[in-house]
């Protein structure tokens, strides 16, 4: 794993945060359309379908696999099952300010869990770039104004956030971890394809117990099906790609920088839906944000 940032590598790292904000936005736009658990398992099953052609080899019996299974099932569990079915479910039951407000945590949990779990030291400059970041997220959050800040009250979703970024950093340190077999690790499709598999599981058994215990229903139409494609496509297959790459080429300490774009990204297609034009504070957020990144990939 090379800790040195390329410019090409963080192009690929900011493909993720942009695509999320997307999905923040439609996850949103569709809570009257379809339960948020059940949202999940519905992209998930849309993006296996579309990925069978390219890595559905992966299901066969001497893949590799299934003497592996244990391990996929974690990351099918902690990438697939728990982080989106969280933030769906945090997206109706608490604010996008509050949601946006917790995630923003990613840096500090992808160094307390790397530091706690597998032995990675968190060194002063990652440390002063999570505090850049940071800053950084909570100006866009705030609109320039900390007063905003000062308001917030904390509801039951945003636990689920915090549940989910927290789920999040342990899947991205999972990551890097050695034992994959070498033709599933060498092939992207295949080795999404078997977190999928067991990812499948996981958010079907969770969307199981969303229609046992609530009163669920689904309208389909149009909006619905356009938000499908564009969850499993763009936020699932792409990001995932994207940064799964990123992280086995830098690192998740200095990857987990990256995913603080995400706020700042929903801000300007706020702005761009409501027609209103980006405002100074939206320049110095992304300066800070930027400035944590290079900050803490430094050598």
């Amino acid at each position: 794993m090379n800790q040195h940032l390329t410019l090409r590598t963080a192009a690929l790292l900011t493909v993720p945060p942009l695509l999320w904000a997307g999905n923040a936005v439609i996850g949103r736009l569709v809570q009257g359309l379809v339960p948020p658990i059940t949202l999940n398992f519905l992209r998930w099953l849309l993006a296996f379908a579309l990925l069978l052609p390219a890595g559905g080899w992966v299901l066969r019996s001497g893949s590799g696999l299934w003497p592996n299974w244990k391990r996929f099932a974690l990351l099918g569990l902690l990438g697939v099952g728990a982080y989106n079915a969280l933030q769906y479910l945090a997206l109706k039951t608490s604010t996008p300010l509050n949601v946006t407000l917790v995630a923003a945590s990613t840096p500090v949990w992808m160094l307390g869990i790397g530091a706690l779990f597998f032995g990675q030291r968190v060194t002063h400059r990652q440390l002063a770039g999570a505090l850049l970041s940071i800053a950084g997220v909570l100006i866009v959050l705030g609109r320039g104004e900390w007063q905003v800040l000062l308001r917030v009250q904390l509801v039951p979703g945003d636990f689920y956030i915090l549940l989910a970024t927290a789920s999040w950093a342990a899947y991205s340190w999972l990551l890097v971890r050695p034992g994959d077999p070498k033709a599933i690790r060498g092939d992207w499709a295949a080795f999404l394809m078997a977190q999928m598999v067991m990812g499948l599981g996981w958010s079907g058994l969770f969307a199981a117990g969303e229609w046992a215990l609530t009163d669920p229903r689904i309208h389909w139409g149009w909006p619905l099906a356009a938000a499908l494609i564009y969850v499993a496509v763009g936020p699932a297959i792409v990001a995932y790609r994207c940064w799964g790459v990123g992280v086995q080429r830098v690192g998740p300490s200095i990857a987990g920088f990256f995913s603080n774009l995400t706020p700042l990204f929903a801000a300007l297609m706020s702005a761009a839906f409501l027609g209103e034009l980006p405002h100074l504070y939206h320049a110095i957020a992304f300066a800070l944000i930027v400035g944590g990144i290079v900050v803490s990939s430094r050598r």
